[in-house]
């Protein structure tokens, strides 16, 4: 509710209730999504999920200097890499490991069925730039808080939001394109799309700190306006606004 209130101070609670209870319907159809992981292929994979902007991925995955798959906890976001890969194109993942070690196990195998590997978080740089390197693509979940030290702090709703600078690091030392890329649920075809568009437009010029600002403010731009067509299907129990610009007060009640 905080969240919502931060992001959307216009509405009702009664309308945030809805778009809570939505998001918790959709995180029990991530979780029902990937106990069926084993039973998915690239035969029936169509029948679950549609591509939409498949040609702005081509398009980017064919400049050669790879791809970084921007995307954010949206819909059933695990299924969303999966696919992809089902599709014919897997790629690499940015994900911090499950602290209990057979469960993470037991995670990474289901991820892993369709041709996907993971990529430890907290080392990824060296692993994530060598896949780049060889015109492969890498997916990173860009949406959460990070720390001061790893990011900057550009606006997210409007409000600053300390974000990631790994992800256009990678860009600049690479070339690499950064498409992004988002499932959501079609209630009329009964089917999640996974729709590519087209990639971000990044700022090159001699003051790479100022391009970091910048290109963070423009991935985060991309996040907020998918987040703005399907609210409900956002992950909004994360304390996105937790960490603060030095000398501002916390935005959280507890």
């Amino acid at each position: 509710m905080e969240n919502l209130r931060l992001a959307f101070p216009e509405w009702t609670d009664a309308r945030r209730r809805e778009v809570i209870r939505g998001m918790t319907r959709n995180l029990g159809w991530m979780a029902a999504e990937f106990a069926r992981f084993p039973k998915l292929s690239k035969e029936n994979i169509g029948e679950i999920v549609t591509v939409d902007g498949f040609e702005n991925f081509e398009k980017a995955r064919e400049r050669g200097k790879g791809v970084i798959f921007l995307t954010g906890h949206m819909s059933a976001w695990e299924l969303a890499p999966f696919a992809q890969a089902l599709y014919g194109y897997p790629l690499s993942f940015l994900a911090r490991a499950v602290d209990n070690e057979r469960v993470n196990r037991l995670v990474d195998s289901y991820r892993c069925l369709s041709g996907n590997r993971p990529i430890e978080k907290n080392n990824a740089a060296r692993a994530a730039l060598r896949v780049l390197h060889e015109g492969g693509t890498v997916g990173v979940l860009a949406d959460q808080n990070t720390s001061v030290d790893e990011g900057v702090f550009v606006n997210f709703f409007g409000i600053p939001a300390a974000t990631t600078t790994g992800l256009v690091r990678m860009a600049r030392h690479t070339g690499a394109a950064v498409v992004p890329g988002f499932l959501s649920w079609d209630a009329e075809v009964h089917k999640y799309r996974l729709g590519f568009e087209l990639a971000v437009d990044m700022q090159h010029s001699s003051d790479e700190a100022a391009d970091d600002h910048e290109n963070a403010a423009r991935c985060n731009r991309v996040i907020e306006e998918h987040i703005r067509a399907h609210p409900d299907e956002w992950l909004w129990v994360h304390k996105r606004w937790k960490n603060r610009p030095a000398g501002e007060p916390p935005l959280y009640s507890h």
